[in-house]
């Protein structure tokens, strides 16, 4: 076998490696999100805004399970990205600014279950003008959106607000809740020279502050007026507070610490909070106190007692006592981890009445579990407090009922929301079921039914001029040498430099190699959490596109429009294959079924061919549609008989009316119901088409580079050099 036929050979092994490793990958990640909605972590109730993915419409780049700095919120099935953890998501909503294809929406609350939310504008103000929500309390439980929804928040109230002369006593604002938002409030209206007071009924930095010594905190680089910078993505309790502090120090901001806000009175422009050291008056209010309010408690007998808490802050105070936490959450199980960990405390106990851990990181569960089989946590599932006594605490478990020795309880079950309060301030509240801030149900739309923005209709334009360009530079430079005939081009002057081993055909193969190579950048792109500060995902799909298309047409001005080698015939045909199941696998799911602007999902197409069915019972017995269907490639050899049955069973049904117009009704009816049928069976068949149309893409993108190798190799062999 010569080197030319090995090299051809060996172009042809790796692919198939590729793919089947490809393969066996994608089956991984199937079965490991799977199990994990099988044991329940999929039906959690998302406790934030959080992501909602069309099937029909992701084309499993995995791009959002790289973009998510949670890890394991989102999973691969069917080819398509899931919500697997939904009870993790805390609105990030990275995975909808990385998906390529516009397939993520982010949305509040479940079509089973809705979430109760203030009803906002885009400014951040409540049904009651002047009132302004931001944070947590508003549904966004991430500090870096908390803190760019108080400095927008300050933005807009500083730029709507007259600065008039206001009473003594009276402030431009006051901020109920020193948390991220509440504090990110007061530095944006320091910053525009603005009057406020900020209440907090316990200390600065809200919920942050609450946690245990050195816990992590996740956060986000974010810009902070006053401080500058913040770069970090995780960063302890201890050192977030502090840069809190340090912007607040040099903003010159005091938190009046203490202070419970009890109601609002008033109108937009002249309010009045009653505190519990005063009244405070003001001429607009953001509320920013959280989802928590105040904790959520058990309601036994003996809660009321010194030894219970809600929260676990610093482990030390409980060396040599005897600890029980409650609860089933993160919280619960970090304060029994912490505890365990420490090495002071005499005994940890821990409480759920679940079965299972079902309500915390994968993390936290592993350790519980670790710390459960070392003796160092007792892990009591399945189990209720009844009450609690000064020496004791009273378990009900599933083998019955008895007392166990406790120094000390931790209650960590969570909060209730400050329902009261919003309602004595005339905030009203809205439940979104899977709806976005607009109260619109989220569907995404089909590529071909989306308007594409401005901006990128511009960048489209400037793709379509420069390789316009590119091409006209190209063919402006030897065009009359590449229209003469092979015997011909031998007697052109242009010949030595215009043929592929001359020094013009070198120089364009070599940039032509290039700008192949840089369709690698997109699939790197998507993996690479170095790479997602540079620039958006969809910039990077539109470059991919655009590289794509270029490549094959420089690579012809390399080869001067002619094939004089098996190899080069080789890999020029794998680049056009590379291109083409490109442009397919990109635009192939703008081809979902559509009507009216607007995707139709398989429940819809169901839906209206039963209606359909309904209407025709009288005259025939019409069979529903099989939604398991059949490969595309079946499905059009099939419709030519098809249409040949339909037409053949309309005119043996002609004969059952009397009247003309009641047949004819009947016959639009049928077609329809037949194009329906059609309809699902396509849309089934395009689904499965997806899923594997990036494997076999992605295969022959690998094979390129092997050809492409193979034919730069071969050259060097046969001594092909600038000049021969």
């Amino acid at each position: 076998m010569d080197l030319s036929a090995a090299l051809i050979a060996a172009a042809i092994a790796v692919p198939f490696v590729f793919a089947g490793l490809h393969l066996w990958r994608r089956s991984r990640r199937h079965e490991k999100a799977s199990a994990a909605l099988e044991k329940g972590h999929g039906d959690r109730i998302p406790l934030t805004l959080h992501p909602v993915i069309d099937p029909e419409i992701c084309i499993g780049s995995l791009s959002c399970l790289k973009a998510c700095p949670e890890g394991d919120i989102l999973g691969v099935i069917d080819g398509a990205a899931r919500l697997i953890h939904a009870d993790h998501c805390i609105g990030h909503g990275k995975c909808a600014a990385e998906c390529p294809v516009g397939a993520i929406k982010l949305v509040f609350g479940t079509a089973e279950r809705g979430v109760d939310l203030p009803s906002l504008d885009e400014f951040f103000e409540s049904s009651r003008p002047g009132v302004h929500v931001v944070g947590e309390l508003g549904g966004m439980g991430l500090i870096k959106n908390a803190v760019e929804q108080g400095l927008q928040v300050s933005r807009r109230i500083a730029a709507v607000l007259p600065r008039t002369a206001s009473p003594d006593g009276v402030v431009d604002v006051a901020i109920v809740g020193a948390g991220p938002a509440g504090l990110a409030t007061a530095l944006g209206l320091r910053q525009a020279d603005r009057s406020f007071r900020v209440l907090e009924q316990e200390a600065p930095g809200g919920t942050i502050s609450q946690y245990p010594r050195q816990k992590l905190v996740m956060t986000e680089p974010l810009e902070l007026p006053f401080y500058g910078r913040l770069r970090k993505k995780r960063i302890s309790k201890e050192k977030l507070l502090a840069v809190w502090q340090k912007a607040l120090g040099k903003a010159r901001i005091e938190v009046e610490s203490g202070v419970k806000v009890a109601g609002i009175e008033g109108d937009d422009g002249a309010f009045e909070l009653a505190t519990s050291k005063g009244p405070v008056r003001a001429r607009k209010i953001v509320l920013a106190t959280g989802r928590r309010g105040t904790p959520r408690k058990l309601g036994c007998p003996g809660e009321e007692l010194a030894k219970v808490t809600y929260r676990l802050i610093d482990p030390e105070q409980y060396e040599g006592a005897r600890v029980l936490v409650v609860g089933g959450g993160d919280a619960a199980l970090e304060a029994a981890i912490q505890l365990a960990e420490s090495g002071g405390v005499a005994e940890v106990g821990i409480a759920y009445r679940g079965d299972g851990f079902a309500r915390c990181r994968e993390a936290n569960r592993t350790k519980i579990a670790a710390l459960g089989g070392a003796r160092k946590v007792r892990v009591m599932l399945g189990t209720e407090v009844e009450s609690i006594a000064p020496g004791h605490v009273r378990l009900r478990t599933p083998k019955g009922t008895g007392n166990l020795p406790n120094d000390f309880v931790i209650v960590c079950i969570g909060g209730e929301l400050p329902l009261e309060f919003l309602a004595k301030s005339g905030v009203k509240l809205e439940r979104f079921h899977g709806e976005d801030r607009r109260g619109r149900k989220v569907r995404a739309a089909p590529a071909k039914d989306r308007r594409i923005d401005h901006p990128r209709r511009r960048e489209h334009l400037l793709y379509l001029l420069l390789g316009t360009l590119i091409i006209g530079w190209l063919a402006s430079v030897g065009w009359s040498y590449y229209l003469l005939p092979h015997v011909q081009r031998l007697r052109s002057p242009l010949h030595a430099a215009l043929k592929p081993s001359g020094t013009w055909g070198h120089w364009v193969g070599i940039w032509a190699t290039a700008v192949m190579l840089c369709n690698f950048l997109y699939p790197l792109r998507k993996r690479s959490r170095f790479m997602q500060t540079f620039g958006p995902i969809r910039e990077w799909l539109d470059f991919h596109t655009f590289v794509g298309f270029m490549s094959p047409l420089v690579i012809v001005f390399h080869a001067a429009f002619q094939s004089n080698n098996q190899l080069a015939t080789a890999t020029a045909a794998s680049l056009l294959i590379v291109v083409m199941t490109g442009i397919i696998g990109r635009f192939i799911y703008g081809l979902v079924p559509s009507q009216g602007g607007k995707a139709l999902e398989m429940a819809d197409l169901l839906a209206k061919f039963e209606r359909t069915r309904a209407r025709l019972a009288a005259h025939s017995q019409l069979a529903p549609p099989n939604v398991s269907g059949h490969s595309l490639v079946w499905l059009f050899l099939r419709m030519p008989f098809d249409a040949l049955f339909t037409r053949a069973r309309l005119l043996r049904e002609r004969f059952h009316f009397d009247s003309r117009d009641e047949y004819a009704e009947f016959r639009d009816d049928y077609l329809q119901a037949r194009r329906l049928q059609t309809q699902v069976a396509f849309f089934q068949g395009l689904k499965r088409l997806m899923r594997t149309w990036r494997v076999f893409h992605a295969s022959l993108a690998v094979f390129l580079v092997v050809a492409i190798a193979a034919h730069i190799g071969v050259s060097m062999y046969l001594g092909y050099g600038w000049r021969r």
